[in-house]
């Protein structure tokens, strides 16, 4: 590619994640094409999330911590009237109940009950530690995991009932927010369960999924310059 020594010294690439990859099949696959090992990113997405992941390369990953503290947004659906054990479409629908009575005014004063400062626990199938082991191993096993709430603060959660029983939604928060376990609280709170069946990740700080590129355009990007 002849352009290696630019990724070592360091550089911030916005890459809009495609459907089903994890964030690491992103590294991995920009670790190929750049050829240097000195790839990470900013905040994980699940598979099946999209939108922005922003990856550091070279002396640039001691950024990363620095990015993963910033603001978030984030647009996407919650489906109500079932439940999922990971509180997304990684698992199969449970518990079906009638969602017949949800209206416009009912989803914004339930919204408005998870906004400012709030306690979230996490979902069990989560990537976060417990003994040195990602939790989510324990709760595929069927062991029972206890996760501690966490002190989050959702700055904006807009809702729009239209086509129900999707829900369209758009959330501003800060890092360490499981938009999949809000999905969860708001249908548990509403009475009807739901769960989160799409989400983008639009914005990290100033950056926003406008400016980043498909791994097409990243790839075709390095090879013009080859």
């Amino acid at each position: 590619m002849g352009n290696e020594n630019t990724f070592e010294e360091g550089m911030v690439l916005l890459i809009d994640k495609p459907l089903h990859w994890t964030s690491f099949d992103v590294i991995r696959k920009i670790r190929n094409i750049i050829k240097i090992k000195k790839v990470g990113h900013a905040g994980t997405l699940d598979p099946l999330a999209t939108g922005l992941l922003i990856v550091c390369t070279g002396k640039f990953t001691k950024k990363i911590n620095e990015y993963m503290l910033q603001e978030k947004e984030y647009t996407g659906t919650i489906t109500l009237g079932a439940v999922t054990p990971t509180f997304d479409l990684e698992s199969e629908p449970v518990d079906m109940k009638d969602y017949g009575f949800v209206t416009q005014d009912l989803l914004e004063r339930i919204a408005y009950q998870f906004t400012g400062e709030i306690m979230q626990v996490p979902p069990i199938h989560s990537a976060i530690k417990q003994a040195g082991k990602p939790v989510y191993l324990a709760a595929r096993k069927g062991i029972e995991v206890k996760m501690e709430p966490r002190k989050i603060t959702i700055k904006e959660f807009h809702v729009n009932y239209s086509e129900l029983p999707v829900v369209a939604f758009k959330v501003v928060c800060t890092t360490g927010t499981y938009i999949r376990s809000l999905a969860n609280d708001f249908g548990h709170a509403l009475g009807c369960g739901g769960y989160l069946s799409s989400l983008c990740r639009t914005r990290i700080g100033d950056h926003t999924l406008e400016s980043a590129l498909t791994i097409e355009e990243f790839v075709n990007e390095q090879h013009q310059k080859g």
